[in-house]
């Protein structure tokens, strides 16, 4: 098993995988699991690991020769000895870097920095900066897409919603990525999904009934969204996913997917998510005010 590295802001923790630059747990003040990784997940290559956050670089899904959702969250990272300086207020970090290797450069011939921040803020909110660098000495320019690939766990399926979506255009990756517009007011599960809404607002919200919490999901230069849930029968047929785990968790992360982003040699991207666990009740469309103030909050 790869290294892993913890941080921890008095109670809440974080582990922080060196394999795949993954955030494997979260947990909160209770000490509870804001985060879902199967129990059958695989720590070694060429797996990615099942769970946590998954960073999906230079693509998401599978397209030519590539891996499936880029090699980033199936390689060995390294810790980052030379960070720039952070963009939170906290001190409880880690920075983490990934760089072409041999093996990329055969299906992936460009030279880059992949610069990975995970902070736990100080009120334990989960704060992830990404950065991406153009090296190539050729001059030449490159293109990718990227996203946190995000498990969140859930009390159960049946009884979780994603609110901030509604009328949003999205790709239906089980109808062949066809352009379809969400028709609720939020998103809610009986079957499998797997879509990336596009151009969303900067924030998210997945709520929990059963266990009264929410996720509130912020995002900068990430304008779109993924939401996945495998189901009974996608989740049956993979090896490293339980039969009936699809019942006790919810991908829903930020993403880069619809318009790709072109970097010159010498250019520098970023982007950020960073995910608020807060109380919440769900009755008639109402929600507590602490859960209001956080949403609110800038």
């Amino acid at each position: 098993m790869y290294n892993t590295k913890s941080i921890s802001n008095s109670f809440p923790t974080i582990r922080v995988y060196l394999y795949g630059g993954q955030v494997t747990s979260w947990k909160n003040n209770s000490g509870e699991q804001q985060l879902f990784l199967s129990k059958k997940a695989s720590f070694k290559p060429p797996k990615a690991i099942r769970g946590g956050i998954q960073i999906c670089f230079p693509q998401l899904g599978n397209h030519g020769v590539l891996e499936q959702h880029g090699f980033a969250r199936n390689r060995l990272w390294s810790v980052d000895e030379s960070p720039p300086l952070p963009d939170t207020t906290s001190d409880c970090h880690i920075d983490l870097i990934l760089k072409q290797s041999e093996e990329d450069m055969k299906t992936w011939p460009h030279s880059y920095e992949l610069r990975l921040q995970v902070a736990l803020s100080p009120r334990g909110d989960l704060i992830l900066t990404s950065r991406i660098k153009n090296k190539n000495a050729d001059g030449k320019p490159f293109q990718f897409t990227f996203a946190y690939h995000t498990y969140f766990s859930v009390s159960d399926i049946s009884e979780v919603r994603v609110e901030g979506l509604d009328t949003l255009d999205y790709h239906d990756n089980l109808q062949s990525k066809i352009r379809c517009t969400e028709q609720g007011d939020a998103v809610v599960f009986e079957s499998e999904v797997d879509r990336i809404y596009l151009s969303a607002p900067p924030k998210i919200v997945t709520i929990d009934h059963e266990k009264k919490r929410t996720f509130v999901l912020r995002k900068k230069e990430l304008p779109d969204v993924v939401v996945w849930n495998p189901w009974d029968r996608k989740a049956k047929a993979m090896p490293d996913f339980g039969a009936e785990e699809y019942k006790c968790m919810l991908c829903v992360g930020a993403a880069r997917i619809e318009k790709p982003i072109t970097l010159r040699p010498g250019e520098e991207w970023q982007g950020r998510q960073e995910i608020s666990p807060v109380p919440s009740s769900y009755s008639s469309g109402l929600l507590d005010p602490e859960m209001i103030q956080q949403m609110q909050r800038i």
